[in-house]
């Protein structure tokens, strides 16, 4: 009797078992495949994004650099001091608003941004030296001009370059 119930039981705890460690399987393949399929779509939602981040950045950039900041405040009657102070207003509203790209970016993009906004106000106080407050701020616009030929590369440029190189990367 009790070998009789062995030759039932067995079979049909190993068909048991076989089926549970197969059901196992199955819906660990299917849990990986719908965890592929969300990363996938994911990406097609995070990449137009980053590139957009990229993009605004870069706009940052270049409206922060010395050469867009003169042009589009300097008026004919300011002077040195009134350019200074609006230059670094700017540069500062700029950076503020583009805060949340950083979110998106490398964090060696984020950090050449910050440091491109950074070295950017550096620059234009260093051009500040030695000018009289009360001058015409075509005297400012041009230490700066000269301070920029000064140097390589502007801050702005080198941040830009490092941008495009990880946007190249991502493609």
């Amino acid at each position: 009797m009790i070998s009789q119930i062995l030759i039932v039981t067995i079979p049909t705890l190993v068909v048991a078992a076989t089926a549970i460690i197969v059901l196992r399987l199955m819906l660990k393949k299917d849990i990986e495949t719908k965890k592929i399929q969300v990363v996938l779509q994911n990406q097609k939602m995070i990449t137009p994004l980053r590139l957009q981040a990229y993009e605004r950045i870069i706009l940052f950039l270049e409206r922060i650099s010395p050469n867009s900041v003169i042009i589009r405040l300097q008026t004919p009657n300011m002077t040195v001091q009134e350019l200074h102070k609006q230059m670094l207003i700017t540069i500062r509203a700029e950076f503020e608003h583009n805060l949340s790209q950083q979110l998106y970016v490398s964090s060696e993009a984020w950090e050449a941004t910050r440091n491109a906004k950074e070295r950017t106000i550096q620059l234009l106080n260093m051009s500040l030296h030695g000018l009289n407050s009360m001058d015409n701020a075509m005297v400012f616009s041009q230490a700066v001009f000269e301070k920029l030929i000064e140097i390589e590369k502007s801050p702005t440029q080198e941040a830009i370059e490092l941008l495009k190189k990880e946007v190249r990367c991502l493609f």
